[in-house]
C-alpha cells in the first residue's frame, strides 16, 4: 500500500472527529506536534488554574488549609481516578508514584512461609522489577520470579498463568507493556491467581485513560499508576487503589504518620491505623500535585474513556499502515484489541532521530531495545499522524 491510499483508506475529517474540540484546553498544541502523551500527556489549562488555586489557598489559609480541604484531598482526589478505572469510593489513595505504591503493596505481606512466590512479567516496568529484585535479596524476602519475553514484545499469556501456582503470594503485572504496548489479560491472570490463593497487583500506568478498566469488575486485589502520561495529570500524583475488602485486613510496614487513625494525636509507636484506605498513606502528601492533577481527570472522565480508546485504535492502526506503507519495522502487536496506545517504530538511529524530530517540532520519544514511540491521543488530528511519519522518512532518507 502506498502511503497516499494508507491515508486515503482511513481519513477522517475533523468535523467528524469530535474529540478535537478539546485542542483549545492544551496549549503546546498550538506550536507542536505532540504525540508522547505515552510519556508526559500535555498539560490542560485547568491544572495551571489548579496551581494557582493551591498557591491562593496557601497564601490566605495558611496551616488552616490542612484542616478545610489539604488533609483529606489524597482520598478525594483519589476517588476522581476511581471514576475512571471503576472502583468504589474511598478504594483508591494518591501517592507521590509508583515506586512508593510498590513499597507499600510489598510491605503488607509475609513472605517467610512456603507461600513466598513473587511472578513479574518480563515486560513489567523497570523500576517495579528494582523494588522486587531489592527485596529479593534481603532474608526472608520473596522468591521472585520473571516470565521472560522471548521477543521482548509479547509474552504468552498461558505462560504466565503458569507460572502462577500454590507458592504464589502475589503476581505483578503492568497491564499494558511500556516497551511495546502489549495489552495483557488481566481478567485470566487475576482468575488464575485467585484459584490458587495468590494476589494480583496491576500496573495501570499505561493503560488508565486510553484503555477502559474497571478493577472491580476484573477483581484485582491492588492496582498503581500515574498521572504523568494518559490521565493528563503531571508528575507528583500517583495513585494506588486497594480491593475494599481487603483494605481493614493489611498492615503496611512502610507507612507513616498520615497511616494513624488519629494523625494528629501523634501518639508513639507503635501505630494505631486508620479502618479505611488511609491506612495506606504514609508521610505528607503532596498536595501541589493533587491540585494540578484534578483537570485532567475531569477531563478523561467527562470525554469517557471508552469513545477515546476509540479514537486511538483507529489512529493507531493509521499510524501503523503509513509505517508499513514506508518500510519501518513495527515492534508493536497488529491485533487492536491485544495493543495500548502506543506504536513503536524500529527506525534506524532511533535515538537521533527523536532528537531531529524534537528540532522540528514534533514530540516523540525513545526507549532501549524497543524503538521510536508515537501515540497519538484524543486531541490527535490524523494530519498530525501523517506529519510524524513523513518527518521520519525525510529524517532517515
Amino acid at each position: 500500500m502506498s502511503l497516499e491510499m494508507a491515508v486515503e483508506a482511513n481519513d477522517v475529517t475533523a468535523e467528524q472527529d469530535a474529540l478535537q474540540a478539546w485542542r483549545r484546553e492544551f496549549p503546546i498544541l498550538d506550536h507542536t506536534t505532540y504525540m508522547v502523551s505515552h510519556s508526559l500527556g500535555a498539560m490542560p489549562r485547568g491544572a495551571a488554574a489548579g496551581l494557582a488555586e493551591y498557591t491562593e489557598v496557601w497564601a490566605t489559609r495558611g496551616i488552616r488549609a490542612w484542616k478545610e480541604t489539604w488533609w483529606d484531598m489524597p482520598v478525594v482526589v483519589g476517588d476522581l481516578v476511581g471514576k475512571i478505572i471503576g472502583a468504589a469510593p474511598e478504594s483508591v489513595v494518591m501517592q507521590p508514584n509508583v515506586s512508593i505504591c510498590q513499597n507499600i503493596v510489598t510491605s503488607c505481606f509475609d513472605w517467610t512461609g512456603r507461600r513466598n512466590k513473587l511472578v513479574t512479567d518480563g515486560l513489567n516496568f523497570p523500576s517495579n522489577d528494582y523494588i522486587y529484585g531489592e527485596l529479593g535479596r534481603k532474608p526472608g524476602g520473596p522468591r521472585v520470579v520473571s516470565v521472560a519475553s522471548a521477543d521482548g514484545m509479547t509474552i504468552p499469556l498461558e505462560q504466565i498463568l503458569e507460572a502462577i501456582d500454590e507458592e504464589t503470594l502475589l503476581v505483578s503485572i503492568s497491564h499494558v507493556a511500556f516497551r511495546s504496548s502489549t495489552l495483557h489479560d488481566l481478567a485470566a491472570i487475576t482468575q488464575r491467581a485467585h484459584a490458587v490463593g495468590a494476589k494480583v497487583f496491576a500496573d495501570l500506568y499505561q493503560s488508565a485513560g486510553i484503555v477502559p478498566v474497571d478493577v472491580t469488575a476484573l477483581g484485582v486485589d491492588f492496582a498503581t499508576g500515574g498521572s504523568v502520561k494518559w490521565l493528563l495529570g503531571g508528575p507528583g500524583a500517583g495513585y494506588l487503589y486497594v480491593r475494599p475488602d481487603l483494605i481493614p485486613t493489611l498492615r503496611p510496614a512502610a507507612t507513616g504518620w498520615g497511616a494513624h487513625a488519629q494523625p494528629f494525636s501523634f501518639a508513639p509507636a507503635p501505630i494505631v491505623f486508620d479502618e479505611g484506605i488511609r491506612r495506606f498513606q504514609n508521610g505528607t502528601p503532596n498536595i501541589s500535585a493533587l491540585y494540578q492533577a484534578r483537570a485532567g481527570y475531569d477531563m478523561v472522565a467527562e470525554i469517557g474513556v471508552a469513545a477515546i480508546r476509540a479514537k486511538s485504535q483507529r489512529q493507531t492502526e493509521r499510524l501503523i499502515a503509513l509505517a508499513d506503507a514506508e518500510g519501518f519495522p513495527v515492534r508493536t502487536v497488529r491485533d487492536p484489541e491485544a495493543r495500548g496506545g502506543v506504536v513503536i517504530l524500529d527506525v534506524p538511529n532511533g535515538k537521533e532521530v527523536t532528537a531531529e524530530l524534537a528540532r522540528r517540532e514534533v514530540l516523540v520519544d525513545f526507549r532501549p531495545g524497543a524503538g521510536v514511540r508515537i501515540a497519538p491521543f484524543f486531541y490527535t488530528t490524523d494530519e498530525e499522524i501523517e506529519r510524524t511519519v513523513a518527518e521520519i522518512r525525510n529524517i532517515v532518507g
